[in-house]
């Protein structure tokens, strides 16, 4: 096999090639050959697409994690306002009885169910106080929160302002 080359033309670069007996005449040129170098396989471009499909599909997986997430949280602590709420709905009414109560939220609450129940403690006028928010729609308990309150016996505080009248009397003599 011998090889000759010739000058080149314009871009073309041609060549005799000699195959023993057979003579054949090559030509390339270095556009052809660098068009063929510069494209992307159709393997390459599926792959790509893969991976980037890949990609968006774990990121929209990641958005709506994150969605999720925020509106339990949301969820969460408007339950635990309304149960927060309720408890110092009973503080501020300066008495507590033994007893269930429940009701509906009001307004934005609309969707919060509550239930409240007031039991006596082992000490004489301490009350453990249970605060249960649900779901007003599926019954499932959202948040529950559970204190306890001293509210003194009616009994003890009678005997105690007559105690104390009479002091003040005493003292009220001596001066």
């Amino acid at each position: 096999m011998k090889l000759l080359n010739r000058s080149p033309v314009g871009d073309e670069v041609t060549s005799l090639i000699f195959f023993g007996k057979d003579q054949r005449l090559v030509t390339s040129s270095p556009t052809v050959h660098r068009r063929r170098m510069a494209g992307f396989s159709l393997v390459e471009v599926v792959c790509a697409i893969l991976v980037l499909g890949i990609g968006l599909v774990g990121l929209t997986q990641g958005i709506t994690a994150a969605l999720r997430s925020s509106k339990e949280s949301e969820l969460q602590t408007a339950a635990a306002l309304l149960a927060a709420g309720q408890i110092e709905t009973l503080r501020a009414e300066g008495f507590v009885m033994d007893g269930d109560t429940e009701g509906d939220g009001e307004d934005d609450l609309a969707l919060y169910r509550w239930k409240q129940s007031v039991t006596s403690a082992e000490i004489d006028g301490l009350h453990d106080v249970l605060v249960t928010v649900e779901n007003s729609k599926t019954g499932k308990t959202i948040y529950e929160l559970r204190t306890l309150l001293f509210d003194p016996p009616l009994d003890s505080t009678l005997d105690n302002s007559k105690d104390r009248k009479d002091r003040e009397k005493k003292q009220g003599g001596r001066r």
